[in-house]
C-alpha cells in the first residue's frame, strides 16, 4: 500500500505539475504542446536524477519527522494515508484543471493523518516552522520580483534597440505582421485578411545584439529557462514524494527517488493538458520575452530553495510570477487567478481530510 500511493502522487504530481516549467513556452506561441512536453519531461528527469545527490534535507522533511512521533513515522498505514490523500488531492485538482500545490497536499496529508495517529502528539510548531513561513513568503516574492524585474528588462530592451511585431499565422504561413508599437492600430485598419481556425497571433523580436539574432537568442534562452524550472521542479518534488517510500521502509533512497522520477514523467506525458491550456493560456497574456522572465524567476528561487532544504511549492512561484507579469503588463486574467487562489486555499483542508479518513481506515 505504501508503494503503490507513492507511485500514486508521483503520477498525479507529474499530471498536474511537469508542464508548469514550460507553460510559457506554449502560451507565447514559441513551441507547441507537444514540443513543449517532450522539453518538460526531458528537464523534470534530469532534475530526478540530481535529486539523488543534492535533496536530502528534503527527504528528511517530508518523512514526518518531528512532526509525529517516531513510533507513527515506522507504521507503514502512516506513509500509505499520506501518499492516498495528497494523490488524490492533486488528481482531482487536475481533473478540473487546476494547478495546485503537490507540497501543500503533502502538508494536509500529514496533518489529517498525524491527527488521527497522534493526537496532542502531533508538533504542529514543527509544521508552522518548516513548511508554512516558507511556502507563504515565496508567491509573495516571486511576484514582487515579477512586476519589479520585468519593467526594467522591458526598457534594458528598448535601450538596445530591440523592436518587436505581432505576427498573424494560418498553420506555419506568416499571412500579416504588425508593428509592436502604438501605430499598430493604425496598420491593422489597412489590412483585410480571411483566416481559417487554425488561426494564431505571435510576438516576434526584431534586431541583433553583437550580431545575434534577438529573436533566435531570446528563444533559445526562453527554452533554457523553461527547462530550468522543469530541472529545479524535479529536483524540489522528487525526494518529497521519495520520503513516503523511505518512511514504509519499502524500498532504499536511491531506488525510491528513481521510480518517483519515472511516474511523474508518465503522468505528464499522459494526463498534463487540462493544466496546460490553464497555466498556458488562461492566467495572463504573455509574448516570449515576458515568459522568459517569469522562467529565470521561478527557476532561479526553486533552485535556491532546494540547495538549502526549503519546501517551498515550484506551483506557487510559477504561477506568482505569471500572477506579476500580467500585473505588470495590464493582461492578467484576475478571474482565473481568483479560481486558482481558492484552489490553493481548500488543498490543504482537502488533502487533510483525506489523509485523516485513510489513516482512520489503514490504522486500524
Amino acid at each position: 500500500m505504501v508503494f503503490i500511493a507513492g507511485l500514486l502522487l508521483a503520477y498525479a504530481n507529474g499530471a498536474n505539475d511537469n508542464f508548469k516549467g514550460v507553460a510559457t513556452l506554449f502560451g507565447s506561441g514559441t513551441a507547441r504542446y507537444r514540443g513543449s512536453l517532450v522539453w518538460a519531461t526531458v528537464t523534470t528527469l534530469a532534475g530526478s536524477a540530481v535529486a539523488l545527490v543534492l535533496a536530502n534535507g528534503l527527504l528528511a522533511a517530508f518523512s514526518g519527522k518531528g512532526l509525529v512521533p517516531p513510533g507513527v513515522i515506522a507504521s507503514p498505514a502512516f506513509p500509505a494515508s499520506v501518499g492516498l490523500a495528497a494523490g488524490g488531492t492533486v488528481l482531482l485538482a487536475t481533473r478540473l484543471g487546476f494547478p495546485i500545490s503537490t507540497t501543500h497536499a503533502l502538508i494536509g496529508g500529514l496533518v489529517g493523518a498525524g491527527l488521527v495517529a497522534a493526537g496532542d502528539l502531533l508538533n504542529l510548531g514543527s509544521l508552522t516552522d518548516k513548511f508554512l513561513v516558507p511556502l507563504l513568503v515565496s508567491p509573495l516574492l516571486a511576484m514582487a520580483l515579477a512586476v519589479t524585474l520585468y519593467p526594467l528588462v522591458r526598457r534594458a530592451r528598448r535601450r538596445l534597440g530591440v523592436t518587436h511585431e505581432t505576427c498573424v499565422c494560418v498553420g506555419q504561413d506568416v499571412v500579416a505582421t504588425l508593428p509592436g508599437n502604438p501605430g499598430a492600430a493604425a496598420a491593422l485598419q489597412s489590412v483585410s485578411l480571411t483566416l481559417d481556425e487554425s488561426a494564431n497571433c505571435k510576438v516576434r523580436y526584431q534586431g541583433a545584439v553583437m550580431g545575434i539574432s534577438v529573436g533566435r537568442l531570446l528563444d533559445g534562452l526562453h527554452y533554457l529557462s523553461a527547462g530550468a524550472v522543469c530541472f529545479a521542479r524535479g529536483l524540489n518534488d522528487t525526494p518529497k514524494i521519495a520520503a513516503l517510500l523511505l518512511a514504509g521502509g519499502t524500498i532504499d533512497a536511491d531506488m525510491a527517488l528513481i521510480a518517483v522520477g519515472v511516474l511523474m514523467a508518465v503522468g505528464g506525458l499522459i494526463s498534463a493538458r487540462r493544466v496546460a491550456e490553464k497555466m498556458s493560456h488562461d492566467i495572463a497574456e504573455i509574448n516570449p520575452g515576458q515568459g522568459l522572465t517569469a522562467n529565470l524567476i521561478t527557476s532561479s528561487l526553486v533552485i535556491f530553495a532546494s540547495k538549502l532544504g526549503v519546501p517551498v511549492s515550484t506551483t506557487h512561484v510559477s504561477c506568482s510570477a505569471l500572477f506579476g507579469i500580467g500585473a505588470s503588463t495590464h493582461r492578467a486574467h484576475w478571474g482565473v487567478i481568483g479560481q486558482i487562489a481558492l484552489a490553493w486555499l481548500i488543498t490543504l483542508p482537502t488533502g487533510a481530510l483525506l489523509g485523516a479518513g485513510a489513516m482512520a481506515v489503514l490504522g486500524r
